[in-house]
């Protein structure tokens, strides 16, 4: 079998299945190298202000090998936080045939992209977009950066349309490009669990006629969970609900907002065993994102699994390709008129909300690890 290289900085829910899926397969012989290193098995997120410990397991059914991290401040949030002087003896010691790489903005995945270049193929997996991009020098400066980069790159997987945008505009081409859809384990997530289900509504004291809209992420400026706040408090219906769930920076803040209401509630962060359930006792899900940096959006491919309808921002990456006119709305970021238009739009029609969640569920099966490691195995077993 070919064999593939895969260097990204750590175990997440949203590769780790694809790495056990492209091993179970066993089209290709793959090998993952942890960049950031043991240590970030329970590491600190600072966007949700805790420890993050994910209770499914990631390390499980695939070869991997940590790679030692010598930043004096390891993570994933800066360039000098993946320092790893032995990572390219350690990816030459397996022999593989092609390396893919998982984001170039640390200084050892940018040194495996130029000390590779010319002697393997490069690929290349990231979700960037242009969303937020501004006209000015700056601008010019950082396209001649980033078609440098890219000149290291012989093939990039693209998550949807806003990235593969990205990467043309940084001198990829059409025949350097391949559609590997953003995705997250959507079997897990479609699995209802009624009991549990009416067990956390019967917590928040809602009935069966009550809808509940759902945001769940970081409480952090780029997801802009207050304006859905300010916008909810100007719906009239008192059957609607709004559920914040995720912790982080703003959540003081979001609390005072809303805490005069009564139909607004609050959870703390919920780990991958239990969000499911949140999403199957949701209505609808709302992701308000502003950026800059909402690249996609996974939490919208999470409650398309699970069958619900959508409202997002025209900044939320994953807009254009997953809200459709069938199962959602898509408003323009910032603007409190449009959201609120859209929640009272949707939660005066349950009906509606069902039809809508039903077609959810059908768009995002398209959306799945299998579609991926299709891409990746086809892209390597044809490396001659």
């Amino acid at each position: 079998m070919k064999k593939l290289a895969i260097v990204t900085t750590h175990p997440i829910q949203y590769y780790a299945p694809l790495f056990k899926l492209l091993n179970e397969r066993k089209q290709i012989d793959i090998k993952v190298f942890y960049t950031w290193g043991v240590a970030s098995v329970k590491k600190f997120d600072p966007d949700f202000g805790k420890n993050i410990d994910w209770d499914i397991p990631l390390l499980e059914d695939y070869n991997y090998e940590w790679a030692e991290n010598v930043s004096p401040d390891p993570g994933s949030n800066h360039f000098k936080g993946i320092i790893t002087p032995g990572l390219i003896d350690r990816v030459k010691s397996w022999k593989p045939d092609a390396i893919l790489v998982f984001g170039w903005a640390y200084e050892s995945h940018l040194k495996v992209l130029r000390y590779f270049k010319n002697k393997i193929p490069i690929y290349f997996r990231g979700d960037s977009n242009l969303l937020d991009e501004q006209k000015g020098p700056r601008s010019a400066l950082k396209t001649i950066f980033l078609k440098w980069v890219y000149s290291h790159v012989n093939h990039a997987f693209y998550v949807g349309t806003n990235n593969k945008a990205y990467f043309k505009k940084y001198g990829l081409k059409e025949n350097e490009l391949s559609f590997a859809p953003h995705a997250i384990d959507n079997k897990r997530f479609e699995i209802n669990r009624p009991a549990e289900v009416l067990e956390l509504r019967k917590k928040l004291g809602l009935s069966k006629s009550n809808i509940l809209v759902l945001f769940a992420g970081k409480f952090e400026e780029k997801k802009a969970p207050g304006i859905l706040i300010d916008a909810f408090l100007e719906v009239k219906n008192p059957n609607v609900h709004l559920l914040l769930v995720g912790s982080g920076v703003l959540e003081n803040s979001l609390r005072e907002k809303g805490g005069g209401n009564k139909n607004i509630h609050f959870m703390d962060f919920q780990n991958q065993s239990v969000i499911p359930v949140v999403y199957h006792a949701c209505d609808l899900l709302c992701l308000p994102s502003k950026g800059p940096g909402e690249t996609w959006g996974l939490a919208i491919n999470e409650a398309m699994a699970c069958k619900k309808a959508i409202i997002a921002s025209d900044k939320c990456g994953c807009a254009i390709d997953l809200v459709k006119r069938e199962n959602g709305i898509i408003f323009k970021s910032g603007n409190t008129n449009e959201l609120l238009s859209a929640l009272n739009n949707l939660t005066n029609d349950p009906e509606l909300l069902l039809k809508y969640g039903e077609r959810s569920g059908t768009i995002i099966n398209d959306w799945d690890f299998e579609h991926i490691a299709t891409v990746i195995e086809t892209k390597v077993k044809t490396i001659s």
